[in-house]
């Protein structure tokens, strides 16, 4: 019986004008273009510089500024007020002020400030490229005292001692955000296609009434719940192996820790979206309802699942409230075995927690179906 009900649904999935190209076109969506977009990365920070000094110290520290790759000068006003203008038309994020006598205070070795303000409306992008600008005048006041420059008085310049730093970045050396987003895509994919096409399917087939003549069959009901996901967990990882065939592609980004410990942690998590879509199928009763309930469902897995911010930066009592979320075990999972090539045994919280998970799902999903006449 079971074999001619997944005929049946297969056959009713390719007949579907609309769907297998939705399912062939989201991977190619998220993956070439989401990567770019949802990108945390403060690059392209407007500044305008206000020289009150023009001379060769501060036309440098410009040069610098300009040739950092964070920064796009924007403007050179000529007073602050005129500054201040570019922040309230949003042409400029930070106003970078520098003294008169600049250079003369530091060749004397006499302390010298510069006034930085941003345009904090952006908490995120004043915050951050305050400190990179601050980062590159320290920098630039690290080569100024290298040089000996606060050393005239003595007849010459003497180079004073500096420390020299290299930075080891791990398993993200490029320091790449997309390398970061992309496996967390994947999540949002999966949990997209697996845990609203379910829903939507069995609700569809009760706005339509064909689920009654099921209903008056002698099929039982884990036979007619199995029907409906093995189809889906079939798109699932077909859908997951095009989108790790993309990102092998675009980005040259492959799965340090193996594709098969990938496919485990996928197997358990398809289980619980599924049997959560079957779940909310059970209860709603029109398309709308179903819709709205996943949505919702969705938005607060997407939002507390460290996908797109830090699970660390958020209130501790949201924090605690993320070990409900499905979402996070995984996709700590997918950026472990990705980006560190960590093994199960590395990641036996996360696949603990997944497997109690599609058990309660599941269970929740056999036990919610009640035949009705």
């Amino acid at each position: 019986m079971l074999r001619y009900l997944l005929e049946k649904e297969f056959k009713q999935i390719l007949r579907h004008r609309f769907l297998p190209r939705v399912i062939l076109f989201m991977p190619f969506m998220m993956l070439g273009v989401l990567p770019f977009a949802a990108n945390q990365e403060v690059k392209e920070v407007r500044v305008a510089v206000l020289d009150n000094d023009h001379s060769t110290t501060s036309r440098r520290l410009i040069e610098k500024i300009k040739g950092s790759g964070y920064f796009q000068l924007v403007a050179l006003p000529k007073s602050h007020q005129e500054a201040l203008q570019g922040v309230e038309a949003g042409e400029t994020d930070i106003i970078l002020e520098l003294p008169r006598d600049l250079e003369k205070a530091i060749v004397q070795g006499e302390g010298s400030q510069v006034l930085l303000a941003a345009n904090a409306v952006n908490g995120t992008r004043g915050i951050l490229g305050s400190t990179y600008l601050s980062s590159v005048l320290h920098d630039y006041a690290s080569e100024l005292r290298q040089a000996g420059v606060g050393s005239a008085e003595r007849g010459a310049y003497t180079a004073l001692p500096t420390f020299s730093l290299q930075s080891q970045y791990q398993f993200n050396p490029h320091l790449d955000y997309k390398a970061f987003m992309v496996p967390g895509l994947m999540v949002m994919l999966l949990t997209m296609l697996t845990g609203f096409l379910p829903a939507l399917n069995i609700v569809g087939e009760k706005e339509t009434g064909t689920i009654e003549q099921m209903n008056v069959s002698p099929v039982r009901p884990w036979t007619l719940i199995l029907s409906k996901l093995i189809p889906y967990w079939t798109l699932g990882l077909f859908v997951l192996m095009l989108a790790m065939g993309l990102a092998a592609t675009l980005f040259g980004l492959t799965p340090a820790g193996g594709i098969g410990n990938i496919l485990a942690f996928t197997l358990l998590y398809l289980l619980v979206m599924s049997g959560l879509g079957i779940c909310v199928s059970n209860i709603a009763g029109t398309m709308q309802q179903a819709m709205f309930v996943m949505y919702f469902f969705m938005m607060l897995f997407f939002l507390m699942s460290g996908l797109f911010t830090p699970i660390t930066s958020m209130p501790q009592w949201a924090q605690m409230l993320t070990y409900l979320n499905p979402l996070r075990y995984f996709v700590q999972a997918m950026r472990s075995i990705y980006l560190k090539g960590s093994g199960l045994m590395d990641l036996l919280p996360q696949l603990g927690a997944l497997a109690v998970y599609a058990l309660a799902s599941c269970s929740l999903a056999l036990l919610s179906y009640r035949k009705r006449s």
